[in-house]
C-alpha cells in the first residue's frame, strides 16, 4: 500500500452518504411509528372489547333482574359484532354463539344470570365480541400506514438528493474557485456571508489558505525576479574586472622579448588589480550567500572597544592623510570578532573613501539598554533621505554626490547589515542635516551579567 492510499483522505460520495444515512433513518423511524401506532391502536381495541363486554354483562344483570323473556334478553344483547348464547336451566339454548370460539380474536364471557324466579332462574350467559371485525380494521390501518409510509420513503428517496445537493452547493463552489485558481486566475474568493457556520468556517479557511498562497507566490516572483536581478548586475559587475584581466594578459602576450620593462610592469599591475578586484567581488557574493543560508558563527567574549580600535588602527594606514578618532569606553559584547570585525572593517572603509583629504572620520562606542552601538561618522557628502534603506540593497550605488570617487563593489553594506542581523543586531544609516556627513551605527546586543 503507499502512502497516499495509506493516509490519504476518505473520498466517498458525501451525497451518497447523507443520503443513505437519512433514507435509513427514515426507514427507522417510520417502521418504529408503524410498530408504535399499531401496538397502541391493538391497546386501545382490547380496551374497546373489555369496555364492550362489561357493558352488555350489565345489560344482561338489568334484564334478568326485570324478568325479561329470554328471547328478548338475547336479541337485546347481540348486534353486529356481540352475540349472546343463552342456556336455561331446562336445556334450551338461545342465541348465536358458537363453541368452541371460532377466531382467536374472539373475547368470550360467561355468568351466570342473577337468581331470579322466571324462565331466566339457574340461566347461564356466554357473551361473545367478535375480534375478526377488530381484527380487520387493524389490517386496514397496517395497510394504509405502510402505503403511507412507502409514499413518504419515494418522497424522501427523491427529495433528500435534491436538499443535500443544494446544502453542499457551496462545496461545488470551493470546486470551482480551486480549479479556476489552479488554471491561473488569482485574485478570487468564496467571500462567505457568515463564517458561523460549518461551511462558512470551511470558506473563511479556504480564503485564508488562498491569501497565503497567493502571497507566498507573489514573494517568490518577487524573490525570483531579485535574484535574476541580482545575477545580472553580479554578471555586469564581474565583467569589468575580467575584461580588465583580459586586456592586460592579452597585452602581456603580445609584447616581444624586448619590450620596455617597465610598460610590462605596468600591465602586470593592472592584472593584479583586476584580478584582486574580482577576488574581491567573488568573496562578496560567497559572503552574501553565506548570509542566506546562515552564517556559522563562533561567537566569544569580545571588547568591541578593543575590536574597533584595530580596525581603525589598520584604516589609518591605509588612510593616512585622514584623521581617525575613536571614543567610548570598554564594552563587552559575545560576538564572532572575525565578522564584527568585518563590518566594522565595511564601515571604516566606506566613510574614509567619501572623506575629503585632512578629514575626520569619527567612531563612537556606547551602551545603553541591553545594547552596543558603535557610530561611525564621516565627513561626506552624507545619504540623502530617500537612500538611506536603499544603499542596504544589493548591488546598490547611489548616482548622487556619495557615489563619486567611490570604488566600492556595491555588497559591503548588505553584508555587514546580514552578519549584524545574525548576531541579533543591525546596521542602519541615520538622519542627518545635509551635506554634514553620514552616520552608520552597528548595534548589538551587549553582554548580560
Amino acid at each position: 500500500m503507499t502512502g497516499r492510499s495509506a493516509g490519504g483522505l476518505a473520498t466517498v460520495s458525501l451525497r451518497r452518504r447523507v443520503t443513505a444515512a437519512t433514507v435509513a433513518v427514515f426507514v427507522v423511524v417510520l417502521f418504529a411509528v408503524i410498530v408504535a401506532v399499531v401496538a397502541s391502536f391493538s391497546v386501545i381495541l382490547n380496551r374497546s372489547v373489555t369496555a364492550v363486554l362489561n357493558d352488555h354483562v350489565q345489560l344482561a344483570e338489568q334484564l334478568a333482574r326485570a324478568n325479561t323473556p329470554p328471547a328478548e334478553l338475547v336479541g337485546r344483547l347481540e348486534n353486529r359484532s356481540v352475540r349472546a348464547r343463552l342456556v336455561l336451566a331446562d336445556g334450551q339454548v338461545l342465541g348465536s354463539v358458537r363453541l368452541p370460539v371460532p377466531d382467536p380474536a374472539t373475547k368470550t364471557r360467561r355468568l351466570r344470570l342473577p337468581n331470579t324466579s322466571g324462565p331466566l332462574a339457574g340461566a347461564q350467559l356466554t357473551l361473545q365480541v367478535d375480534g375478526r371485525l377488530l381484527a380487520g380494521a387493524r389490517h386496514r390501518l397496517v395497510w394504509v400506514l405502510l402505503v403511507v409510509g412507502a409514499v413518504a420513503l419515494l418522497v424522501v428517496a427523491v427529495g433528500i438528493p435534491l436538499v443535500v445537493r443544494y446544502a453542499l452547493s457551496p462545496l461545488d463552489a470551493m470546486t470551482r474557485l480551486a480549479r479556476r485558481v489552479a488554471a491561473g486566475r488569482r485574485g478570487q474568493r468564496l467571500w462567505p456571508h457568515t463564517a458561523d457556520t460549518e461551511l462558512g468556517r470551511t470558506a473563511a479557511a479556504f480564503d485564508e489558505m488562498l491569501d497565503s498562497l497567493e502571497g507566498a507566490e507573489r514573494r517568490a516572483l518577487g524573490s525570483e525576479e531579485a535574484m535574476r536581478r541580482f545575477v545580472a548586475d553580479a554578471a555586469h559587475e564581474l565583467r569589468t574586472p575580467l575584461a580588465g584581466i583580459s586586456a592586460a594578459a592579452e597585452a602581456v602576450l603580445q609584447q616581444p622579448d624586448d619590450a620596455d620593462p617597465e610598460a610590462r610592469h605596468r600591465l602586470l599591475m593592472v592584472l593584479g588589480r583586476e584580478a584582486r578586484r574580482a577576488g574581491r567581488l567573488v568573496d562578496d557574493l560567497l559572503d552574501l550567500a553565506r548570509i542566506d543560508t546562515g552564517l556559522s558563527l563562533h561567537p566569544e567574549p569580545t571588547d568591541l572597544r578593543q575590536l574597533v580600535d584595530g580596525q581603525a588602527e589598520r584604516a589609518r594606514l591605509v588612510h593616512p592623510q585622514l584623521s581617525i578618532r575613536v571614543d567610548g569606553p570598554n564594552t563587552i559584547v559575545d560576538v564572532d570578532p572575525a565578522r564584527i570585525g568585518q563590518v566594522v572593517a565595511n564601515l571604516l572603509n566606506n566613510a574614509c573613501q567619501v572623506t575629503p583629504a585632512a578629514g575626520t572620520v569619527r567612531v563612537a562606542v556606547s551602551a545603553s539598554n541591553g545594547r552596543a552601538r558603535v557610530a561611525v561618522c564621516d565627513s561626506g557628502p552624507g545619504v540623502a533621505p530617500a537612500d538611506r534603506e536603499q544603499i542596504f540593497g544589493r548591488l546598490v550605488r547611489l548616482n548622487g554626490a556619495r557615489g563619486n570617487g567611490f570604488s566600492g563593489s556595491g555588497l559591503g553594506l548588505p553584508i555587514a547589515r546580514g552578519i549584524a542581523r545574525a548576531h541579533g543586531g543591525d546596521v542602519t544609516c541615520e538622519p542627518t542635516p545635509p551635506g554634514k556627513g553620514a552616520v552608520f551605527v552597528l548595534t548589538l546586543p551587549a553582554r548580560t551579567a
